[in-house]
């Protein structure tokens, strides 16, 4: 990359407000472009994770439950997710898988959806999973489920819809789609909208509440930064919790759970999300991970995201050889997300050795580069190096 492009890189991150929050990760001399898959190590929760381990289990054991928090954590750790999606306390539990937690909405949402609403819609593009789940549980509850594009999804909704499955951002290419157009068209047919979170929260302003999504789910794993099979959570708009009916009701969601009654009866609000025993060591990882949040505003989180992109596009422009790419994100910004994906001829073998040269991004079937930037941690040299090596390794 020429001088200009570092110098450039070295003004930008000069002036960046999030600039102090990279001190807070545990990071090497690689470029890491992969956030988007498993978010870096906030520094505190080494000594977290060996406090619980060697006090709260080792010392306290089972009163921990109480005396430490354990048996209120789910719905603690789900207020402090909360406001990154732009949702009022009570209304987020965390625990289980995102895949679970997608089961529990869209059987859900069926369930809520009332006589007459036979018909499930699901994001073609959606990661894997959503489909497999969505299938599945069409099949379970006797709907009928229809893959369209998500610009269909508005057309397309009509009196049999029951629910949307939608993700935010589309996986492979970065693609931000309409979640308050797509949300009120949805309502306006009579259906829920049910939105995977994975790759927006805490890349950009989700604002649940404010757009009146119906539920929600996410991992915390990407730019939560929450660890490795970290806990995901589920979103319940407060209006709809009496009437919330989990396909997987646990002893954790029974109103009495230690009545160990053999008839179930549902826990008041955001509690009734949850199945059974949560993962404490993961949970209360996450929950230290969260505190790189503190005093960082998700709007200055968006506007790094973007103005990262930007600057990631130009340098590849100004550097990769001609031809050799094509960027398959949308360049408006209203329509991106956090990550370039970029389409490549033997992109297994280009990110290879992209990897080995100390520039960690992923390679997605057949032939997508995508490079993830997750603002809390990723500067603008880095973004410099990335487009330098890219240009090096293609050449």
């Amino acid at each position: 990359m020429s001088e200009t492009a570092a110098e450039r890189a070295a003004a930008l991150d000069a002036r960046d407000e999030l600039a102090p929050v990279r001190e807070k990760f545990v990071l090497d001399g690689c470029v890491y472009l992969d956030g988007n898959s498993l978010g870096a190590l906030p520094r505190q929760v080494p000594g977290r994770v060996a406090d619980v381990i060697a006090h709260e289990w080792g010392e306290l054991r089972i009163r921990s439950w109480e005396e430490a928090g354990w048996w209120a954590a789910p719905e603690r750790v789900g207020d402090r997710i909360a406001p990154l999606l732009g949702a009022a306390p009570g209304q987020v539990v965390v625990g289980d898988s995102t895949s679970v937690n997608i089961f529990k909405a869209v059987v859900g949402a069926v369930r809520m959806a009332g006589a007459g609403r036979d018909e499930i819609l699901a994001d073609e593009a959606s990661f894997p999973t959503d489909g497999y789940i969505a299938e599945s549980a069409a099949r379970m509850t006797g709907c009928t489920l229809r893959a369209l594009p998500a610009e269909r999804i508005p057309d397309e909704a009509g009196p049999r819809t029951a629910l949307a499955l939608v993700n935010h951002v589309d996986y492979r290419t970065g693609r931000l789609n309409d979640l308050p157009g797509l949300t009120a068209a949805l309502h306006e047919a009579g259906a829920l909208a049910v939105w995977d979170l994975c790759h927006s929260a805490g890349a950009l302003p989700v604002r649940l509440d404010a757009h009146g999504v119906d539920l929600a789910v996410g991992c915390t794993y990407k730019y939560l930064n929450g660890g490795p099979g970290a806990p995901a959570y589920l979103y319940v708009r407060e209006e709809l919790q009496a009437c919330f009916d989990s396909p997987l009701p646990g002893w954790n969601s029974h109103a009495v759970p230690f009545g160990m009654d053999t008839a179930y009866a549902p826990a008041d609000g955001i509690t009734r999300g949850r199945v059974g025993t949560p993962d404490i060591l993961s949970m209360l990882a996450l929950e230290a991970a969260l505190e790189v949040w503190d005093g960082v505003r998700i709007e200055a989180v968006r506007d790094k995201s973007l103005a990262l992109g930007d600057f990631f596009l130009e340098c590849v422009e100004a550097s990769v050889p001609e031809g050799r790419v094509r960027c398959v994100t949308p360049r408006e910004h209203r329509l991106r997300g956090s990550q370039v994906a970029l389409s490549c001829a033997d992109a297994g073998k280009v990110m290879t050795e992209l990897i080995h040269r100390g520039v960690i991004g992923d390679f997605r079937h057949p032939d997508v580069l995508r490079f993830g930037f997750t603002p809390l941690y990723t500067s603008f040299a880095d973004v410099a190096r990335a487009a330098r090596v890219l240009a090096e390794v293609l050449e």
